[in-house]
């Protein structure tokens, strides 16, 4: 939903409702001349949720969408500017105040865009205990990291475990955070990894609308390539980021048709694109988006399948109740648990994390405990391929589930390796495993082959096709 402007623009914008009806009460107007409006949202004009009939009006609309449409939730668009006032940016807002009193209001979904253009406009983690948040951490933190960005990391694992440094902090649980990589403003995932820049000329603008900071990586050429390498890598990436959104703890959104790899031929702005820039085909998918829409169909289903993904509550890192058992560990490619230094190192790119699928910490409706299963998922943002040392004491196997570096993803059947052994996990790869025989408190330790490791320095080297 739009509460925070509308279509009548700036003072020469066309009147069309709410100007020539109370344009005091409708609008944000600047105090040393109200000819001119306060612009927050870019299109040039906010609306006035500052006056009581204003702020009535907007009330009023949600309730009659929940009560006779049955909506069962809302994503404020630009949700920043509803909670400013005469001094910026207000958490004790009326707009929140009044949502939050409301019988109907307070009990359904509540999805924040938690940005708008004005100063102090970005507002990732600000919002209220009864809110979630499209987290654009993540997003940039997660295009970094697999475009081989140094020192990201620790952001990572921040990111994969539901984001707790922007949420835990005032009582909030992982499902405030809403993961994404790609949304309906900005490159799609095709083209997330087929371009450099943006390319909107077909907006009319020359080029100057639409997002510039896309931490988008092309992987050699731009757009298209017949390159057989270059093809391959960018389906491995989209595959990554499939992967890490629907293993990372919170709530995953994924754009509709990146599913089957629609691409809008570098526009990242194409709300004014009515036409095949903008539109889904979904009877004309050709073998490489099917193989990819089957991956994305698994991917769901394993995510259904297993709560371990799905925790309600955050990690606590450490052993729970005064027993052996973490309930997440981390570990470099030797098959250690991750140390201070090697957290802070900024050229390393990968990193094993381990779920504890007995240490949900939640009852199910029966009053007893979820458990579940115990999964390893290495990633390796590296230019080279990096062997894991698989975790765990002797006699512990690990069945691998999920290898980006295959064209299904998926294997056919899981194949098994014993901790102990050496996984290599591909250049710009990712690996889930479960544990499938042997004690999980034996899982969860330090590779008992565990050997010292190295992270590997310098930066991503060129792909073929890349021209320098």
């Amino acid at each position: 939903v739009v509460y925070n402007h509308t279509a009548e623009g700036n003072h020469l914008g066309p009147t069309l409702a709410f100007r020539g009806i109370d344009n005091i009460a409708s609008y944000r107007l600047r105090t040393e001349n109200p000819r001119f409006y306060l612009d927050f949202t870019g299109t040039g004009n906010t609306f006035n949720l500052l006056h009581p009939r204003t702020l009535q009006l907007v009330m009023d609309s949600l309730r009659y969408w929940v009560l006779e449409m049955h909506v069962d939730g809302f994503r404020f668009d630009l949700a920043t500017t509803l909670a400013r006032d005469a001094n910026g940016v207000n958490k004790l807002h009326a707009f929140f105040d009044i949502i939050h009193q409301d019988p109907v209001l307070s009990q359904v979904k509540l999805i924040a865009e938690p940005w708008d253009v004005g100063e102090g406009g970005y507002q990732v983690g600000n919002f209220p205990v009864l809110w979630a948040e499209w987290n654009g951490k993540y997003r940039d933190a997660m295009r970094s990291f697999w475009k081989g960005d140094e020192g990201k990391i620790g952001e990572v694992a921040y990111r994969l475990t539901g984001s707790p440094d922007l949420y835990q902090h005032d009582g909030k649980r992982p499902y405030a955070s809403i993961n994404f990589i790609t949304a309906h403003d900005g490159f799609t995932l095709t083209d997330l990894v087929s371009y450099n820049e943006k390319h909107n000329e077909a907006n009319g603008e020359k080029n100057h609308d639409g997002d510039n900071n896309n931490h988008s990586w092309n992987h050699g050429v731009e757009g298209p390539s017949d390159d057989p390498e270059i093809s391959a890598l960018r389906e491995r990436q989209r595959r990554n980021f499939l992967t890490t959104l629907f293993i990372s703890q919170g709530v995953p959104m994924l754009l509709g048709g990146d599913e089957f790899g629609r691409t809008q031929n570098g526009n990242n702005n194409a709300y004014c694109q009515d036409n095949q820039v903008s539109w889904f085909n979904w009877e004309k998918r050709n073998e490489q988006q099917t193989v990819l829409f089957e991956f994305t169909r698994r991917l769901i289903q394993l995510r259904h399948q297993h709560p371990v993904f799905r925790r309600p509550k955050f990690f606590q890192g450490r052993r729970i109740r005064g027993s052996e058992i973490k309930d997440v560990m981390w570990f470099n490619p030797g098959g250690n648990e991750m140390s201070e230094e090697d957290w802070s190192l900024p050229f390393a790119r990968c990193l094993g994390m381990m779920l504890s699928g007995d240490t949900i910490d939640v009852l199910n409706f029966q009053g007893d405990p979820i458990r579940d299963d115990t999964f390893l998922f290495l990633i390796n943002a590296h230019y080279e391929t990096i062997s894991f040392l698989l975790p765990g004491r002797e006699h512990i196997e690990w069945q691998l589930l999920i290898d980006t570096a295959l064209e299904f993803g998926f294997l056919a059947e899981p194949k098994s390796f014993a901790s102990g052994e050496e996984l290599p996990v591909i250049d710009r790869g990712a690996c889930l495993l479960k544990l499938s025989a042997g004690a999980q408190a034996q899982a969860r330790q330090e590779s008992f082959r565990k050997r010292p490791f190295d992270f590997p320095h310098g930066v991503s080297q060129p792909v073929p096709g890349k021209k320098e």
